[in-house]
């Protein structure tokens, strides 16, 4: 999916929410395990069902697949498959946080790219150039470098000043990483909680789409990230995970993550109506 397929998408659905599916094990209704032999995916598969219309991108957390072995790769493999052939206007996003050597990079992109039909991969950028530039090989993909996150750890190394010439750590990241890509096929993740930062960051990258994690259970507020860090192509993918998808642990999971998910979409629909009028 290319930039100006993934803005149409957000203009007709009004909406540039991603549904993160961080599906955890022991948070998945219990009445699963009791009705279907596969659980994992009848969740995955019905948060999908119930948000679809509402979201532009899913992006489903390796950590809660990994930890499952076989079976939770299998999960994964399974519900990409089933966004590509049900949804296929949507953007699926594969948060790995992957950043090796350029010959391991190299078969990370092979996974997610190569086998398993991503769009789009994080990566981690600590390593350099030669530790990304194996996954801008594939053309119509994209690279998410962290840049800027909304953990609390961020301030251990994200904002060390330069001696040299006083920016920032993640200015450094941004301005040296947006010369191995382009806005074509780099985003950058930027954290909700760091909303008031997204003013600088778009002076060094005006044009990336930014993914933005941390609206909902982490506090962040979607206005001041509108207000800070939209562009005249929205240039946003904000991210909200768990006060979607575990909205109730109730047989009506699916239709109070749907309302959960329409509210944020009800909201967003308002910030872009200001943007494209």
């Amino acid at each position: 999916m290319d930039k100006q397929q993934l803005f149409e998408n957000i203009q007709r659905k009004k909406s540039f929410l991603c549904v993160g599916l961080d599906t955890d094990v022991n948070k998945i209704p219990e009445h699963l395990f009791d009705e279907s032999e596969d659980p994992i995916f009848e969740f995955n598969k019905a948060i999908i069902d119930a948000t679809a219309d509402l979201c532009v991108a899913y992006k489903p957390n390796l950590a809660f697949y990994e930890s499952l072995g076989l079976e939770g790769w299998d999960v994964l493999e399974r519900t990409v498959d089933y966004i590509r052939t049900n949804y296929p206007d949507q953007f699926i996003i594969a948060d790995a946080k992957r950043g090796d050597i350029g010959n391991t990079s190299a078969m990370y992109a092979r996974t997610f790219f190569g086998n398993m039909n991503f769009d789009a991969v994080t990566v981690a950028p600590y390593m350099g150039e030669d530790s990304v530039s194996p996954f801008l090989t594939y053309e119509g993909k994209w690279v998410i470098v962290l840049a800027l996150t909304s953990n609390k750890g961020a301030f251990d190394f994200q904002f060390i000043p330069s001696a040299e010439t006083g920016e920032r750590l993640f200015e450094t990241v941004l301005k040296t990483s947006s010369k191995w890509g382009n806005n074509e096929n780099m985003m950058y993740v930027v954290g909700a909680t760091k909303a008031e930062m997204l003013g600088d960051i778009r002076k060094i990258v005006p044009d990336h789409f930014l993914l933005v994690p941390g609206i909902g259970a982490q506090g962040g507020s979607l206005q001041e990230v509108a207000k800070h860090g939209m562009n005249a192509q929205c240039g946003l993918l904000v991210n909200s995970s768990r006060q979607i998808i575990y909205a109730s642990s109730e047989h009506d999971f699916a239709q109070k993550a749907r309302a959960e998910a329409q509210k944020v979409q009800q909201e967003m629909a308002g910030l872009l109506d200001e943007l494209l009028k």
